[in-house]
């Protein structure tokens, strides 16, 4: 059930309180937008917001519409003290699994601000190499303004780069899925085959259980 204009302020003032009671004026935080698709780089926002900054409607990007995020992403990178979006690509979640993937973009993110953070909340249970004083809050996002901004920038940040991606493979619709294993996105995939975004650890699965599909119908 959506939340009542009364209901909303309400979560808006407990995002910000939760930040509050860490103690600090400089603190970032860090969320990813990515770690599940079948193809594209995973994304990790870091933002540090002024303390008295007032933004209406920031909260877990995914219980956001397209259009409320993208408002929200401006407004957010207009008042951050600091913001950046980093990313993985595919090739290298390949390389070094989807984890330390996710852990890397996070730390890219929040060494790439401008402003150095005093601490640093990251949505989820665990991050790795990161030197800052930080704690991991599991579903931050929904606790966290901070977190919750990030969300949204990693999310913008992602969605974008998937709408351009769709013009480079047309035949996959990645404006519609973002690389996400729809059955849409599966069925091109089976289809057309992997494009050089895809995720082919993510894949194995999938293109086994084609085979196996394949050979079966061949020997009837």
């Amino acid at each position: 059930m959506p939340k009542t204009k009364e209901e909303k302020i309400e979560h808006s003032r407990l995002m910000v309180e939760f930040d509050s009671l860490f103690g600090y004026d400089l603190i970032a935080g860090v969320d990813e937008a990515g770690r599940g698709p079948l193809a594209g780089p995973v994304f990790a926002g870091a933002v540090i917001l002024p303390t008295d900054c007032a933004i209406e409607g920031i909260d877990d990007s995914k219980k956001l519409s397209e259009k409320k995020r993208e408002e929200l992403f401006e407004l957010i990178t207009e008042k951050a003290i600091a913001w950046a979006v980093a990313s993985v690509d595919e090739k290298e979640i390949d390389e070094i699994n989807i984890r330390n993937a996710t852990y890397k973009a996070m730390n890219m993110a929040v060494n790439s601000l401008k402003a150095m953070p005093e601490y640093v909340i990251v949505d989820g249970d665990a991050v790795t190499n990161m030197e800052i004083p930080h704690m991991c809050v599991i579903k931050g996002d929904a606790k966290s303004r901070s977190i919750a901004a990030a969300s949204i920038l990693a999310k913008v940040s992602r969605d974008r780069y998937l709408m351009e991606l769709d013009k480079q493979y047309p035949e996959y619709q990645f404006a519609k899925h973002k690389g996400y294993g729809t059955k849409l996105h599966t069925e091109m995939i089976l289809k057309y085959g992997p494009c050089p975004i895809h995720r082919r650890t993510f894949l194995k699965k999938l293109l086994d259980e084609e085979k196996v599909v394949n050979i079966e119908a061949a020997a009837k």
